[in-house]
């Protein structure tokens, strides 16, 4: 098995997926803490932590960190999402000291001094704007705000730039103090790695880990449906449809990722079908559904023309219905799990994928991620399965979030209305 994992007596988690066959190693630190772990007076520090996680160390000033890496022809960078944050490092095989002497460098002693903190504060505010000035982004933040109303769940991943504009250096390194812990880090690799030499050159190096607390998140509080709307001068209406989902440790999470693939995920999907081959109302229409810890949500996003919209909104709510009362036909489901599979497996064959998989695997539900498991899951999947999730989902209230010009938008409760009957 390729595929080993050690708990140090710490309780830091080292993971290797060890592939021969390629020259690299992909290697990280994935934590246990995201946005819905802010305090919301603080809303943003998970975020402003990763960009100062590389601004330097007493060993290593910013320049440095990145030309270490860079003059080995790798690449490093991290990521903040609402309950992970991640570190890794992508690199030759022959390098993976280098890298994990960085990581490790900077997990343990950034430094975080005062001019860089204002600095990169000027930084994220300009990337606060951009997302503003990006309608297809800003309207995913709105209708969290929509679905997660008054909770840390529901804030942006950036933060609101009043409260990033006053974020001081005390309050990132207390929260590096409280969450990056041994006990809420896992250290994945997958590539040419041997997990005995990882594993030695961790222990050396992750020592200075502070100590471990008692830190949860607020549980999740998905909202009774609501309404966001922001009129604004735009060429396109943009709107986010959305519905109460479920957790990733519901029996039927492979159910909800078939029902997204055949509603809205991808050309051949009944809405993409239906609503811009058939009827040409939309650029671009399609479904998700993400998964917490606690919670999840199911919405469909459109964007469209502002004259389409009377048009449109029956048709998608139309096709909600549609699934709902009408099983999926087996070509339609065999068509779902295939490109499922594809996904899954395609993946496999990038080293950051792997490794990601396996921290987040881990850190979500405790054990090594298994892909026959994962295959046999999504395969067992049946039609009465996806139209009973459908009808489960679909009967709670709605989300709705819209951004552009709305003159021709119907009311939130006709919308509901349409939904309900």
């Amino acid at each position: 098995m390729s595929i080993e994992f050690t708990t140090l007596p710490n309780g830091l988690r080292v993971i290797t997926d060890t592939v021969k066959a390629v020259d690299s190693v992909a290697v990280g630190v994935w934590a246990d803490v995201g946005t819905r772990h802010e305090d919301m007076k603080d809303n943003g520090v998970a975020h402003m932590v990763e960009h100062m996680m590389f601004k330097g160390t007493p060993s290593r000033n910013a320049a440095q960190i990145a030309e270490q890496i860079e003059d080995a022809g790798g690449q490093v960078n991290a990521y903040t999402s609402r309950e992970l944050t991640a570190y890794h490092v992508h690199l030759l095989k022959d390098d993976l000291p280098l890298a994990l002497g960085i990581l490790s460098d900077i997990l343990q002693h950034s430094t975080m001094p005062e001019d860089e903190v204002e600095r990169e504060r000027d930084v994220i505010l300009q990337e606060i704007g951009m997302a503003t000035d990006t309608p297809d982004d800003i309207i995913f933040d709105n209708y969290q705000e929509v679905a997660y109303p008054g909770q840390a769940l529901g804030a942006p991943i950036l933060g609101k730039a009043e409260i990033v504009g006053n974020m001081r250096r005390d309050t990132l390194m207390n929260y590096v103090k409280r969450f990056y812990t041994p006990g809420r880090l896992v250290i994945s690799a997958a590539g040419n790695v041997n997990h005995g030499d990882l594993l030695r050159q961790v222990e050396r190096m992750f020592d200075h880990l502070p100590e471990d607390t008692e830190q949860t998140a607020e549980p999740a509080r998905y909202g009774n449906g609501g309404d966001h709307r922001t009129e604004k001068a735009l060429e396109q209406s943009h709107i986010v449809l959305g519905f109460e989902g479920i957790s990733r440790h519901d029996d039927a999470y492979y159910t909800a990722a078939a029902l997204s693939t055949i509603l809205g995920g991808g050309m051949s999907s009944r809405l993409f079908q239906e609503i811009r081959e058939k009827r040409g109302l939309v650029y671009s229409i399609s479904s998700f559904h993400s998964s917490y810890q606690d919670s999840g949500q199911f919405a469909i996003y459109a964007g469209t023309g502002p004259e389409k919209l009377p048009l449109l909104i029956p048709v998608v709510c139309e096709e909600i219905m549609r699934i709902c009362h009408k099983a999926v036909t087996a070509q339609e489901l065999a068509r779902a799990k295939a490109q499922m599979k594809a996904n899954l497996l395609m993946g496999r064959e990038s080293m950051m994928t792997r490794a990601n998989q396996q921290a987040k695997q881990l850190i979500h539900f405790h054990h090594v991620f298994d892909v026959k498991d994962r295959l046999e899951k999504i395969e067992s999947v049946t039609p009465a399965d996806v139209r009973d999730l459908a009808c489960r989902i679909f009967t709670s209230r709605p989300t709705l979030a819209a951004l552009g010009p709305l003159s021709r938008l119907e009311d939130y409760d006709t919308i509901a209305a349409r939904l309900a009957a």
